[in-house]
């Protein structure tokens, strides 16, 4: 290995390279393959403008056809190519996420479930059993948002509930959940190649435990609704898992495991998501939040739960479902 400076010894160059931020990267992009914009002119334009701010491309690799592909770059700072990056995007519906090459490939997969491994919040749609659904929802923006206390707005939306017949939750199931596109790929495909899945959620277990089986995650830790004479009570079983509970789902399933936190993926769309995707090695806001995306550098807006795979170098031939 050359030294990263010419002023500083073999033997702590790369050192200081990791100190400084400067390593090797790679930029993925990602785009709707109907919508026909990630083509090979996109790509090359867009080296073309990286190698105009002293960036130069080193290596252009497709991932997926017209939907993902690789630039690789030399030894760059992250923080400078991420805002490069994003500035040529800003104006097309294209995903772009700046990572170091090594260990872009994770072995934790931590993820949120409502709004991001399906498609809906469940606590709306069991409010709408009863009436309450526009209530329940502005409850929920604010709260997934940062604008309130998460514990405390799900108590609230909770005890809305109260006298709502258990059965309703199957209801519910059946009827509203929806998986988002890419999730049985995200999971089945990280599976197939070792990693290990947990969804943990500011939701319900009556929820998450059916998704996890569905989806095929190894782990789905929530929260648990009171159920007495077969109805709902309106409150939840403490404690509540909220934000640090997400937290430390992180740690512990990486300590158990033994999977260093560089190497776990972490993604969600809400407040109460924060500190486990900055905690994670590559946290990811899924079509999150605006204050959320005000806080992530790693952002999916326009594309589905398989450019998590593309991410992490994976190509079509290798992506299971």
């Amino acid at each position: 290995m050359e030294s990263a400076t010419p002023d500083l010894p073999l033997a702590v160059g790369p050192v200081m390279i990791i100190i400084l931020g400067i390593m090797e990267l790679v930029v993925t992009l990602i785009a709707d393959p109907a919508k026909n914009i990630l083509t090979s002119s996109f790509a090359d334009s867009m080296a073309t403008a990286l190698a105009a701010q002293d960036t130069p491309v080193t290596k252009t690799q497709w991932l997926s056809p017209n939907h993902a592909c690789d630039l690789l770059l030399g030894h760059v700072s992250e923080a400078d190519i991420n805002k490069k990056a994003h500035d040529f995007i800003r104006d097309f519906p294209v995903d772009a996420i700046v990572q170091p090459i090594d260990g872009r490939r994770k072995n934790l997969l931590i993820s949120d479930m409502d709004s991001t491994i399906i498609t809906v919040e469940c606590i709306d749609e069991l409010a709408d059993f009863v009436g309450k659904k526009t209530e329940v929802a502005q409850i929920t923006e604010r709260a997934m948002n940062g604008e309130l206390d998460f514990e405390a707005a799900l108590t609230e939306r909770v005890a809305l509930l109260a006298g709502l017949p258990e059965s309703t939750l199957q209801q519910a199931y059946s009827e509203r959940v929806k998986l988002m596109p890419g999730a049985k790929a995200l999971v089945a495909t990280m599976k197939a190649n070792g990693g290990y899945g947990v969804l943990v959620s500011g939701g319900f277990t009556f929820f998450t435990s059916r998704v996890r089986e569905e989806v095929g995650f190894d782990e789905d830790h929530s929260n648990r609704l009171e159920i007495a004479d077969g109805k709902l009570t309106g409150r939840v079983i403490p404690p509540i898992l909220g934000k640090e509970a997400k937290l430390q789902s992180l740690k512990h399933i990486c300590a158990i495991k033994r999977i260093p936190r560089p190497l776990a993926l972490a993604v969600g769309d809400g407040a109460n998501d924060l500190p486990m995707l900055q905690a994670a090695g590559l946290g990811v806001a899924y079509h999150a939040k605006p204050a959320v995306r005000a806080q992530c550098k790693a952002q999916i807006n326009h594309n589905d739960l398989r450019t998590l795979l593309y991410i992490q170098g994976y190509r079509d031939q290798d992506i299971t479902g």
